[in-house]
């Protein structure tokens, strides 16, 4: 099933360093779990909703799903992490930090926190955890909402790009190419808006803030292999969600996704690039909330 949502385009604050997190509750917790023989931050809104576990894109963190956690805080317990390697999370060693390493730390804690069965919601690199989940631990989920990914390695002229920033980060430092790699991340109408003149400064600043070892978990990304054959094993309900400005992952391999999987809904949201969930998280909000709902009455 393919769709449009269309939401009135009124600006929404998507500043890395001052978005809004959930409140402190009696079972708010914050900070850092031992898992899979490494250590994992991670925010937890507590509750007894059902769970929800969001995995980040890759340069980013757990705030790239900060809009999400506010608008669904009250109804399901919202748990956001950070890749090893990344943000706050314990650094690594490897010369590439896998995307089976990755999705290995992401079953330990679902099994750490003992949330059973959850709702997973992953973005770009977080989907592709969210996938290999979904298809090889399918007891520990129980829908699967995928924004901005696909199931496939990139193109060679995309890898070839990336390897050469890499190098250029790995040597010079992340703020060498976070100008250049803003653009991939923020989708046109994002970067052309001076209303948002704020938002790209403060993703430029984040890019720039990385740890100099970032480059090990891009290796993990570039290298990570195709997904294609084992989508078929995706049996629970699954939406796939894609910005029209998507560069990274263009809408037509989420859209490749999407019916790759059985019975899964497709979306594309306009006047998004790849951080879809910070540039219009209205109708990312909406778009979850509708088909949580929907999971909700068929429990």
């Amino acid at each position: 099933m393919v769709g449009m949502i269309v939401v009135n385009p009124v600006r929404q604050a998507c500043k890395f360093k001052s978005m809004t997190h959930p409140s402190p509750t009696s079972t708010y917790k914050a900070g850092l779990i031992e898992v899979n023989g490494t250590k994992l931050y991670y925010e937890d809104t507590g509750g007894s909703g059902e769970p929800i576990v969001f995995s980040h894109a890759l340069l980013l963190d757990n705030k790239l799903f900060a809009p999400q956690v506010e608008a669904l805080k009250n109804n399901f317990r919202c748990i956001s992490y950070e890749h090893r390697g990344q943000g706050r999370s314990a650094d690594d060693a490897a010369y590439a930090i896998t995307i089976e390493t990755v999705t290995e730390d992401a079953v330990a804690l679902i099994e750490k926190l003992e949330l059973g069965s959850v709702h997973f919601c992953g973005l770009s690199m977080g989907g592709f955890v969210g996938i290999r989940i979904a298809a090889n631990h399918p007891h520990l989920v129980r829908s699967l909402i995928l924004i901005g990914t696909c199931a496939e390695p990139d193109p060679e002229k995309n890898k070839n790009e990336y390897k050469v920033l890499n190098l250029i980060a790995r040597w010079l430092g992340p703020a060498s190419v976070a100008r250049t790699v803003a653009p991939i991340i923020y989708g046109k109408s994002t970067m052309n808006d001076p209303a948002r003149s704020a938002d790209r400064i403060a993703l430029i600043d984040h890019l720039s803030r990385n740890r100099r070892s970032i480059w090990r978990a891009v290796n993990g990304v570039i290298s990570r292999v195709s997904m294609l054959e084992h989508l078929p094993k995706i049996k629970v309900p699954t939406v796939v969600v894609v910005g029209e400005e998507d560069t990274c992952h263009e809408p037509s391999r989420s859209e490749h996704l999407a019916q790759s999987i059985e019975g899964a809904v497709f979306r594309r949201i306009p006047r998004a690039g790849h951080a879809v969930t910070l540039e219009q998280p209205a109708a990312i909000n909406e778009i979850l909330i509708d088909f949580l709902e929907k999971q909700s009455r068929h429990d």
